[in-house]
């Protein structure tokens, strides 16, 4: 680049001088992108041949024309799928409502085991006792306890509605896995941080709330939304108690049938909603990721 002097006397930039590239970059510039273009390339062809090789083992295998008919009928696929869509959205309402309640009680038994001082002592036991107990417990007993067991009871005033019940037993599990990922997320903040805000007259109180779980949740939000996708996928339990969802109404056709098409119907609108929240969540980790290695984000 020439510099020129202006009426002034100082040194500037001539317009009309622009930068040129020297050939050395040029040529590393192409070479890099030729390699991507063979990355692409060779990336699509495997692509391709392991989808191949994978269509003709199954197509020519002895028991596929059976298992087409059985697993893949496209009438029944049709008679299944707007009665699935139906019962999706019972799944849906339920994603909600839970998801809520369990970000809510996961946060609460969180503080609770992070509580300092002997008179905390009993809430701390309490509350490592229940998410030990539910996080042993498979999701599907639990289940079977809550919506099979408390209408045995046969309690005044308690719900026997399957849904309902459904939805308490799925809440009393996720809470436990989200007050962990809550609690990881409280005691990955640096002990200074707490004491500085201290040291600025905040209370304990003031502290948590201003200070530590505004910090603790942003680092906690890829593995929290990845225990919203799977909760999303075991609202499909629910149906174990006759609550008609997307699986009640699949497994209804399939009983008057005996063809499992609605099954895979059913098994697919699933992953369809699932696919866009894992990638979301996906999105967000790398977000996250690059703000702190940028210094953005504690």
């Amino acid at each position: 680049m020439t510099l020129t002097k202006d009426e002034s006397g100082a040194p500037s930039a001539d317009p009309g001088d622009s930068y040129t590239p020297s050939e050395r970059r040029l040529a590393r510039e192409r070479h890099q992108r030729a390699r991507s273009r063979r990355a692409t390339a060779l990336g699509a062809l495997s692509t391709l041949v392991t989808a191949v090789v994978l269509y003709l083992v199954v197509v020519n295998a002895p028991g596929w024309p059976r298992t087409k008919g059985t697993f893949f009928d496209a009438e029944y696929a049709r008679e299944a799928l707007p009665k699935v869509l139906e019962g999706l959205w019972l799944n849906l309402r339920l994603l909600l409502v839970c998801g809520v309640a369990v970000l809510v009680l996961g946060m609460l038994i969180a503080i609770a085991r992070t509580l300092r001082g002997p008179v905390f002592f009993p809430l701390r036991v309490l509350a490592a006792a229940y998410t030990d107990f539910f996080r042993g417990l498979p999701l599907i007993i639990n289940l079977m306890i809550v919506v099979l067991g408390v209408p045995a009871l046969r309690l005044q005033g308690v719900t026997v509605d399957p849904v309902l019940l459904g939805g308490t037993a799925l809440t009393l599990t996720y809470s436990a896995y989200v007050a962990e990922v809550f609690r990881a997320g409280i005691e990955s903040i640096h002990p200074s941080q707490r004491a500085a805000a201290r040291s600025l007259g905040l209370s304990n109180r003031q502290t948590l709330r201003h200070v530590v779980l505004p910090q603790a949740v942003r680092r906690q939000v890829p593995p929290l939304l990845n225990d919203l996708v799977s909760l999303q996928k075991d609202t499909g339990l629910v149906s174990i108690g006759g609550a008609v969802d997307a699986v009640r109404a699949a497994d209804i056709i399939v009983g008057r049938s005996l063809n499992y098409t609605p099954y895979i119907v059913a098994g697919l609108v699933f992953v369809a909603l699932t696919i866009p929240m894992t990638r979301f969540t996906d999105w967000v980790t790398a977000r996250m990721d690059r703000q702190r290695a940028q210094g953005g984000t504690t």
